[in-house]
């Protein structure tokens, strides 16, 4: 039997993903405009409530 469940899964999930915004963030106080954009565009393939933490951060006004 065994296995993981699909609950311990999305807890990984979502550790992952705090880890990394929180790197993220920490780079984006030293980002040129440039690599800003670059650090949206890897925050909306990283997670599905990317457009409200961007605005939230101050990367962009939002808009794709």
């Amino acid at each position: 039997m065994g296995g993981i469940s699909n609950r311990m899964k999305e807890i990984k999930r979502r550790r992952h993903r705090r880890k990394t915004v929180t790197k993220l963030q920490s780079k984006l106080t030293k980002a040129t405009t440039s690599e800003k954009q670059v650090i949206a565009e890897k925050l909306r393939k990283l997670t599905p409530g990317c457009e409200d933490l961007i605005v939230q951060l101050g990367i962009e006004d939002g808009k794709a």
